[in-house]
């Protein structure tokens, strides 16, 4: 069995390969919906230089609406502790929350339990400024849309088609735009009234904890995401 990390002793890179999972909290109206993305990141000269190479969008999940969260936390930690640790040791991987609103209460469950992660909450809000405090990490949403769409521009973010969520995902993508107020800030929303963004924000979530710090784009650059929407294998 191959390890997750690789050694290229002659020229000085080692490949390395950690587990992000985004987790979306839904309400009343709103779908639950988990995405895990394999970071395959190269290291040359002991770190002189750390560049990601390839994220892939391995696994794409959607509960039923009205899912209890004690449910969804279950089936999320018996996920996690399920997944080879000799491939994707703890300290590789790692369960970022949706922290707002009703998230809250559900970091706290997820405290509680044994998981072969590092439990990172995210409180999406609206702004440019990214902020902590007492291990909440305030992010605004447009910094995660952007490293959704930067992923899918410069083609290091592969989602698999074969998953069964990923034509929801495609249909999201396709829906999902960005807007600029007469004030120069950035709106994020769905195209339709009543269409759910639940998968991107949860991929969204993953690939900003593996971006860290995000990537940003200029207004210019931003475009509707049907248009990348196609980029997919």
């Amino acid at each position: 069995m191959r390890r997750w990390q690789d050694r290229n002793i002659e020229n000085e890179i080692t490949t390395e390969k950690s587990l992000f999972i985004g987790l979306d909290l839904g309400q009343a109206k709103d779908y639950s919906a988990l995405a895990i993305i394999e970071c395959i990141r190269t290291v040359t000269n002991g770190g002189a230089k750390d560049e990601i190479t390839q994220l892939n969008c391995i696994h794409l999940q959607r509960w039923q609406l009205r899912t209890s969260y004690p449910t969804i936390v279950a089936d999320v930690v018996k996920m996690i502790n399920n997944l080879d640790p000799f491939l994707y040791p703890k300290d590789k991987t790692t369960l970022a929350i949706d922290a707002t609103g009703v998230g809250a209460p559900v970091v706290d469950l997820f405290k509680r339990e044994q998981i072969h992660a590092k439990p990172k909450p995210i409180q999406i809000v609206g702004g440019a400024n990214i902020s902590e405090e007492f291990g909440m990490t305030r992010v605004p949403k447009r910094d995660l849309v952007s490293v959704v769409q930067v992923g899918l521009q410069n083609r290091t973010l592969k989602i698999a088609s074969q998953l069964p969520e990923a034509e929801i995902l495609s249909r999201e993508l396709q829906n999902f735009t960005v807007k600029i107020t007469d004030s120069a800030n950035d709106v994020y929303g769905a195209w339709r009234e009543g269409t759910h963004d639940d998968l991107v924000l949860a991929v969204a979530l993953a690939l900003w904890t593996a971006n860290k710090p995000p990537f940003r784009v200029s207004r210019r650059e931003k475009e509707l995401f049907e248009a990348l929407a196609g980029n997919r294998y």
